[in-house]
């Protein structure tokens, strides 16, 4: 008995000898690095990170964004690798069990093993800057994760943070797991919400007035979903642009060769495959041809939040060759597959922001892991492209891949992937220009787009929309642009969907009405579209144009109504019109209320989810949604207990930028820099943001010298 305690002591001591030679190991290695980078803070509070290496650099972008905003990175993981539930409860599980069913964390730590070594060093620099941040800050707690490790970023690794899985239905996971029940597909997407995506522009150096090609990167977020960063090492790093919160490489930026902006695709790139499944005692298997495969399984044990502590669910998915089952159509299993390489992903994602021209681009895209995305680009040889989409499975041209498939037919199978080739590009078109809003490929580039009946369905089922109407509609117009004319540009405030809504109006209901309608209907008679802070007119056709949507159809994504799409009466258009009328004299006292009383911009805290007040201060906004075709797109929204709207997604991080000999670019970003609210930087781009006055941006060191507000390394305040 003595022997064995003798052990047990021996054991425990050994063991915790290691813990403290681990965490030994652990801090002198971050010590290294953090001697290694220096973090120079600008005016604007835009960290600009310098490190000796690679690894250095990634571990002060972490540090740098920990400093700016832990809490979103911290959410970001959580979320990414399955943990949700332990910080938001019960009702997040089936998040968590979406994540595990297309890679557990055993399968996160054995794709890690396989990745190359570079990209390893990338990955411990990772969690060593997160690590970093939290062992220097004693004061913040982490929620969940209380040690990040190299592995998680094979959960993350494209910069849409959710880009595939998202697609994916928790509704039809949980009625399928828990009920062994078919829930039908619908459409549950907010009809007034606004549009998730972005605009690219490219500009050829005949349009410009320097020569040069010119780039806009205008991604269309939530509010405060990507910081502003610059990441230079001595190894061939410098990049500037958005990072998505926890990532360690920009996701949408530029160096001083190329720059890229991403817009998200509606390529096919998921398809479901409905099995034929044979269950025989505990065995269950499926027909796959001639053969019977058994279907794997395995179990995952997931915490959820209860109360104070945590209590744990146990969960048996399953897979077959075709992915994950994710639900039943009928009595059908269905197995969805999406693209899920995190490895190839991650080095894709890393690669692009170290490249030289469009050559070395392509050849980069040709990886072909980035799924959820089309790429506008621009170099400084001149070089304008565009690729829509980038993983595109190849199909059996027999079957229709809108709907799910026989997964028992070993025809309907992926093929392989479409080459960057045989995918949809266009480079360097004549017109001298390129656009892509969330918008169909053709009309991309005016005349010289490509051609619809060139390609199969599912490589561009994608629709034309109003903001991609605006885009041709000004792009056609461009002789000699410069940065500041760009931003013009980028910024019109015309509004083609109205173009639609107020004549149909104005047809249906004439002069019809009582006085005060009348005066509402000659005001939109002499609008021209144009939005403004000053304009009543937006405010109006902001509110009947609301009401239309819930009414009739969506004007979300498609220029033209949907088949199935309501054709409403002069009567029916009559009664939104007056309908319009009175709630906003209910909401505002006087429907005569200019739009920038009611479209506001206003930040109260740090916090992911924060409320607003109609009583607390605020920034006028000029700006409309994307849903009208504005191109600088301010998607806002009443509160929990506000009658005026409140910016919550569009226009986020904004550049303009121009290649040449060096690199020039202006750029803003909504609010600011820091979470903090006791920060200086908090929302110091706020009046910037409304006026459009977007600031220069500081990418060589002699400039970044100029404008330095504050100077140190990681875990040193100065």
């Amino acid at each position: 008995m003595l022997q064995r305690l003798t052990l047990f002591v021996c054991c425990i001591a050994f063991f915790s000898c290691q813990a403290e030679k681990d965490t030994s190991e652990e801090l002198s290695r971050w010590e290294a690095h953090a001697e290694r980078v220096e973090i120079l803070r600008d005016d604007f509070g835009v960290p600009h990170i310098y490190g000796k290496s690679d690894a250095d650099a990634v571990f002060g972008l972490l540090y740098a964004q920990c400093e700016d905003d832990f809490r979103r990175v911290e959410r970001n993981y959580v979320w990414a690798i399955g943990r949700l539930a332990e910080l938001e409860g019960e009702e997040a599980l089936y998040s968590d069990l979406r994540a595990n069913l297309y890679m557990t964390e055993a399968e996160a730590k054995a794709a890690y093993g396989t990745a190359p070594d570079w990209l390893k060093t990338l990955c411990v620099a990772f969690a060593d800057g997160v690590n970093y941040y939290l062992h220097t800050h004693p004061e913040v707690k982490p929620q969940v994760i209380t040690h990040y490790e190299p592995w998680m970023p094979m959960f993350f690794s494209e910069g849409s943070i959710g880009g595939d899985i998202e697609s994916i239905s928790t509704e039809r996971l949980q009625a399928f797991y828990e009920q062994d029940s078919a829930l039908a597909w619908s459409e549950t997407d907010d009809i007034l919400a606004e549009p998730q995506g972005s605009n690219g522009i490219a500009i050829a150096p005949s349009l410009s007035e320097s020569g040069n090609a010119m780039l806009l990167i205008n991604p269309h977020t939530s509010f405060y979903f990507r910081p502003e960063v610059h990441v230079v090492s001595e190894e061939g790093l410098n990049v500037y642009g958005a990072v998505t919160w926890g990532q360690f490489f920009v996701y949408q930026g530029f160096n001083e060769k190329t720059g890229w902006i991403h817009t998200s695709t509606f390529v096919d790139f998921r398809d479901e495959f409905e099995e034929e499944i044979v269950e025989s005692g505990d065995k269950i298997q499926y027909q796959y041809g001639e053969e019977m495969r058994d279907v794997d399984q395995q179990k995952v044990t997931l915490k959820y939040k209860d109360g104070e502590g945590l209590k744990e669910k146990e969960f048996t998915f399953y897979r077959t060759h075709h992915g994950p089952i994710t639900h039943k159509t009928g009595a059908k299993w269905v197995a969805t597959k999406i693209n899920w390489d995190p490895v190839n992903a991650l080095s894709q994602s890393y690669t692009r922001t170290k490249l030289a021209n469009y050559a070395e681009f392509k050849k980069m895209m040709d990886i072909r892991t980035n799924s959820s995305n089309n790429t506008v680009f621009a170099d400084a040889e001149g070089n304008i492209g565009y690729f829509h989409g980038n993983f595109i499975p190849k199909r059996n041209p027999e079957f229709d891949f809108s709907k799910p498939v026989d997964g028992s037919n070993p025809a309907t199978d992926w093929q392989g992937l479409h080459t960057v080739d045989e995918s949809i590009l266009i480079l360097n078109p004549g017109n001298g220009w390129i656009q892509n809003c969330n918008s169909t490929p053709f009309t991309a580039a005016a005349e010289f787009s490509p051609k619809k009946e060139d390609y199969p369905a599912y490589m561009a089922p994608d629709a034309e929309n109003f903001r991609a109407v605006h885009a041709v509609k000004v792009l056609e117009q461009v002789e000699k642009l410069t940065l500041d004319s760009f931003l013009q540009l980028a910024y019109d405030p015309y509004l083609p969907a109205f173009e639609y809504l107020i004549p149909e109006l104005l047809a249906a209901v004439k002069d019809g009405g009582n006085a005060e309608q009348k005066q509402v209907l000659e005001l939109l008679k002499g609008w021209d579209y144009r939005t403004s802070k000053e304009s009543v007119a937006m405010s109006v056709a902001h509110f009947y144009g609301e009401n239309y949507q819930r009414e009739f159809r969506s004007m979300n994504r498609f220029v033209n109504p949907m088949p199935t799409a309501k054709v409403p009466t002069a009567a029916e258009i009559q009664a939104v019109f007056e309908k319009t009328i009175a709630q906003m004299n209910a909401d505002f006292g006087t429907w005569n209320t200019p739009w920038g009383e009611i479209n506001r911009f206003q930040r109260l805290s740090g916090a992911i989810d924060a409320g607003f007040d109609d009583d607390k201060p605020f920034v006028p906004i000029g700006l409309a949604s994307g849903n009208w075709g504005a191109l600088a797109a301010y998607g806002a929204r009443a509160g929990e207990n506000t009658k005026r709207l409140y910016g919550y997604r569009g226009n986020s991080f904004v550049a303009v930028v121009e290649f040449g000999d060096r690199v020039k670019a202006k750029t803003i970003l909504a609010g600011g820099q820091s979470a903090d609210p006791s920060s200086p930087h908090f929302f110091d781009q706020a009046q910037r943001y409304a006026d459009v006055k977007f600031k220069d941006v500081a990418f060589y060191k002699s400039d970044v010298e100029k404008r330095v507000a504050k100077r140190y390394h990681p875990g040193r305040s100065e």
